[in-house]
């Protein structure tokens, strides 16, 4: 891998990275409380009295949500602390109606883990691991909405108390490559588990990107925050961006300042949100409403049990069905791609040769549709139908994209498609060898080049043979016949 530098005014540059990523625990139930957690409700439709900091309230830890966490920090080969304690953090904002947001602090859930990434598509076997500080577990703050009326915020609550994961990893990270590579694998990681749904889009996976940068070999320098970035690529934006305004700032005379800025995806730039708070401003302190958690031998045994099988684990079996390491890197980025390929091969389809198929033909054809594989027309069982029409030499692979055709079209089986338009493949010897005969003789001057030493007409000779035919003859066959023909 080719390290990442930027080029300034004075001289080469390093850039450090390090992501804060915080991740919507799946649960129907915030942290504390018993509200919903569901999307795109109607504002303030989904607090309780205890979101809503009513006096009197007591917080209960949901289970739900610590099972989460903990599966996650597992499936990172992360240290899972068996006694964690929970932490008021003591701010104040119109967004949260208890005057503190109740994190971890000092005694996360989840200690030191990692992720081993592949920055490079190209050569997925190029790996570098990166650090994972912990994994703590902390409600979510509400909402404000500063579009309802032209001279008031509203706040909308159906956020607050919602649990998330916050996952920090090292400043391990040293090019917008990397830290898109590490975003992508945390997400498939966090999907495969079920842990968080990973939609950025709708916020309940979001970034805040530390960045600094320095000379090679130097100290480190002082780091920005930008705050809540919601897609792996404007993580990387504001990586090129941050770090080459900071570049700028210190070739200019000046000094960056530790701070908190915001991500404009827009303009693609950052820009200044309010000077960064140390630790000691919020004034941390134990929460006096909750009992640290204890989790026992029987709680963290039945959460390893429940784990899937992982990214990394299922592309090296993958790897060794014979599908190549691009593919088998594809095929498990997503776990719904992983889910339908797994179904495919249960169906009995050859790895390799379905690999290839889902990756290009199945692949292109979704994306001409503007759908998912989760979405698609042509169920597993139905694929390894077609796959195995090839296979046995009922069908052609031109006539197998006839029929993937209308299979997407129709819901059709294969087989039933093959049936009812008489596309089946011929391998009849006798009928081939009247075509080539025929076409022999329609073409005399292309006859006389060919054994004139013209050996690439060889293929014209094919395709006219494939023509007469509407490309239901076996190519292997024609091949044979043909050089049996032409001498």
């Amino acid at each position: 891998m080719s390290e990442y530098r930027i080029q300034g005014a004075t001289g080469e540059w390093e850039v450090v990275i390090g992501l804060e990523v915080h991740a919507q625990v799946t649960s129907e139930a915030k942290l504390f409380s018993g509200a919903a957690t569901a999307f795109g409700a109607e504002p303030n439709t989904q607090v309780s009295l205890v979101d809503a900091a009513m006096p009197g309230m007591l917080p209960v830890p949901n289970r739900e949500c610590i099972r989460q966490a903990v599966r996650t920090g597992m499936a990172i080969d992360a240290a899972i602390n068996r006694w964690s304690r929970f932490d008021r953090k003591n701010y104040f904002y119109a967004d949260l109606p208890q005057g503190y947001q109740i994190s971890q602090l000092y005694h996360p859930l989840v200690g030191e883990g990692h992720l081993d990434i592949s920055p490079d598509e190209k050569n997925p076997d190029a790996t570098k691991r990166i650090g994972v500080e912990r994994i703590h577990v902390e409600q979510d703050a509400g909402k404000l909405m500063h579009d309802q009326h032209p001279t008031r915020s509203y706040v909308d609550l159906n956020r607050s108390g919602v649990a998330l994961m916050e996952i920090v990893s090292r400043p391990d990270m040293a090019s917008p490559a990397e830290a898109g590579a590490y975003l992508r694998k945390l997400r498939a990681i966090l999907r495969y588990v079920g842990s968080c749904d990973g939609n950025m889009e709708e916020g309940s996976m979001r970034a805040d990107v530390n960045v600094s940068v320095r000379r090679a070999g130097e100290e480190l320098g002082t780091r920005t925050e930008t705050k809540n970035v919601n897609s792996v690529r404007f993580v990387m934006a504001a990586i090129e961006h941050e770090a080459n305004r900071q570049v700028d700032v210190i070739e200019g005379g000046g000094r960056v300042v530790q701070e908190t800025r915001l991500f404009d995806p827009d303009k693609g730039v950052t820009r200044s949100m309010r000077s960064k708070e140390d630790a000691h401003d919020y004034r941390y302190f134990p929460d006096p409403d909750l009992l640290p958690l204890e989790l026992d031998e029987a709680f963290l045994e039945d959460c390893r049990a429940s784990l899937p099988e992982l990214p990394d684990a299922k592309r090296a079996r993958y790897e060794g069905m014979g599908i190549t390491p691009y593919n088998a890197g594809v095929l498990t980025a997503e776990v719904e791609t992983a889910r339908w390929f797994d179904a495919l091969l249960e169906a009995g389809a050859a790895p390799a040769q379905a690999a290839n198929w889902v990756s290009s033909e199945l692949f292109g054809a979704l994306n001409r549709m503007g759908k998912g594989i989760e979405d698609s027309p042509v169920a597993p069982a139905q694929a390894a139908e077609l796959l195995s029409l090839v296979a046995d030499g009922t069908l052609s692979g031109s006539l197998a994209k006839q029929v993937f055709e209308v299979m997407l079209d129709t819901g059709q089986s294969p087989a039933a498609i093959v049936e009812e338009r008489g596309l089946k493949q011929t391998s009849d010897t006798g009928a081939i060898e009247a075509v080539i005969a025929d076409v022999l003789a329609k073409n005399p001057g292309q006859l006389d080049q060919y054994r004139g030493g013209k050996q690439a007409l060889f293929g014209f000779f094919v395709g006219q043979t494939m023509k007469a035919m509407g490309g239901k003859a076996n190519p292997a066959v024609v091949n044979d016949l043909l050089k049996k023909a032409l001498g």
